[in-house]
């Protein structure tokens, strides 16, 4: 499976997705208004989504390349309380790399996630408590 495939399967829900902001000129607005109201598209959210799935799929040769030289984890990566408690027995520090979505389970305490998460990388989103958010704030790219 192609790099652009896992990313259509791993594809979020609305409700699990990260909203952005971005600002666009008046008349790139315009345009893309004119596409919605002649039918091209539901949406301006529609339009912006096709046009960076066109992006991505233009370029998916060297985003694959680039996620393989930097070893990234694609899509959705959890890590959850037993698996820092085992990693912690066994004395291994984790390091995170994602591409996507790094999860951090909401009962894992901030101090065993410092004392087992080395460093955290994540491309994308990383959704954990403030609690652990903070603990890991200078481990974290």
């Amino acid at each position: 499976m192609g790099t652009m495939e896992a990313l259509r399967e791993l594809r979020p829900k609305a409700a699990d997705s990260e909203k952005i902001t971005i600002n666009l000129g008046f008349v790139d607005l315009g345009h893309i208004d004119l596409m919605v109201q002649d039918g091209f598209y539901s949406n301006r959210t529609d339009f912006i989504r096709t046009a960076i799935r066109n992006q991505l799929e233009r370029h998916a040769d060297v985003m694959r390349q680039s996620v393989a030289r930097r070893s990234l984890d694609l899509g959705l990566r959890h890590y959850g309380r037993a698996e820092l408690e085992a990693a912690q027995r066994r004395g291994d520090a984790l390091h995170i790399n994602v591409l996507g979505l790094a999860s951090i389970a909401p009962d894992v305490p901030p101090e065993l996630a410092r004392a087992v998460i080395a460093s955290v990388k994540v491309l994308g989103a990383l959704h954990a408590s403030a609690a652990v958010k903070a603990a890991l704030a200078d481990r974290t790219q």
